[in-house]
């Protein structure tokens, strides 16, 4: 089946053609406001999945194809267990949400367990060490996830809008679980904030001047509130060098920065500063959690400023203020 085309949907009166899986998984995908990320990586895997099954359709499969296929990543691909469950999770979407498969055999296929392990935390100096081998957009970026607890793409995907001066916050769109919420702005970003705001304006005021500066919009925005694609305020805090086309709608646009030009930079920055620990950008999230609580900021605030829907999620950073063995002095030491 080379095509990966749908069995059971049968032609339109017109003789339209029905059309193919991959882009079905797509368009359900999209009309669930699924990330642009969640849909190449589900797409991905269940491409696998068909290839790894000799090109058979999904609807001839079941259960026994879909644990072969996790088993042969785990033990040949050596992939994680959270990559494991994502190729799952792929699998899963196409049978429920596509295909609208509802069998028994869905529900009993169990994911692979999750190690439980400690957050890699920076110290203070190490902290201060690594954003000092940063430089420009990447030392502000930096600064950002540690001083504000932000995920890395919530900092890519800043709009200008959610950048409050007057009452230093930011206000984090969308974030993990499809959630808003509120950290704070340190001072210290306030101006060199305030300079990068002022760089994008005017990338944004060249775009305008040459047809473009139309962003992209969550929930269809853009048809609600026209003008809005092209307001300032929906603009990107971190817009990328050069426009390029949307895969979603083949418009010319000025996306956000890539992550990944942060991460490498991290990683870098990382090894100049001589830090043993993989510190990566996620690390700085870690930190700041973890300073805060070892300045004795409550655990609750700590939640929210996260964005963690349970405490017990948050709880693990307490991990720092046991500080070997729950605070016991080891007898070797007395």
């Amino acid at each position: 089946m080379a095509s990966f085309h749908g069995k059971g949907a049968q032609a339109s009166a017109e003789g339209a053609k029905s059309p193919k899986l991959l882009d079905q998984v797509r368009d359900r995908m999209r009309r669930l406001h699924m990330s642009i990320r969640s849909e190449e990586a589900y797409v991905g895997w269940i491409r696998r999945f068909i290839l790894a099954n000799g090109k058979r359709h999904p609807r001839d499969l079941g259960a026994q194809e879909i644990e072969r296929f996790l088993t042969r990543l785990a033990v040949r691909g050596r992939v994680s267990a959270s990559t494991q469950n994502q190729a799952l999770s792929a699998l899963l979407f196409l049978y429920k949400q596509v295909l609208g498969v509802e069998l028994p055999w869905l529900d009993g296929i169990e994911r692979a367990k999750r190690p439980q392990r400690v957050p890699t935390v920076l110290t203070r100096a190490e902290t201060s060490a690594l954003l000092g081998e940063l430089r420009g957009v990447h030392w502000l970026m930096g600064s950002l996830l540690y001083g504000t607890g932000m995920r890395l793409m919530e900092c890519v995907r800043l709009r200008v809008k959610d950048v409050d001066f007057e009452r230093h916050e930011i206000v984090v769109r969308q974030g993990k679980g499809a959630k808003d919420r509120r950290t704070m702005l340190p001072l210290s970003l306030v101006d060199p904030l305030r300079a990068q705001l002022a760089e994008a304006r005017r990338v944004h005021e060249r775009d305008l001047a040459a047809g473009f500066g139309r962003v992209w919009l969550p929930d269809a925005l853009d048809r609600k509130f026209r003008g809005a694609a092209a307001d300032w305020g929906w603009q990107y805090v971190f817009p990328t060098l050069a426009r390029s086309v949307d895969p979603r709608d083949g418009v010319e646009r000025r996306h956000h920065v890539d992550e990944s030009t942060l991460q490498r930079a991290i990683k870098q920055a990382r090894d100049r500063a001589g830090i043993a620990k993989p510190a990566t950008c996620h690390t700085l999230r870690h930190s700041f959690a973890t300073h805060l609580l070892e300045a004795g900021q409550d655990i609750r605030t700590i939640q929210e400023l996260l964005g963690h829907k349970d405490v017990a999620t948050t709880q693990i950073y307490t991990h720092v203020l046991n500080r070997g063995g729950m605070g016991v002095v080891s007898p070797l030491d007395r």
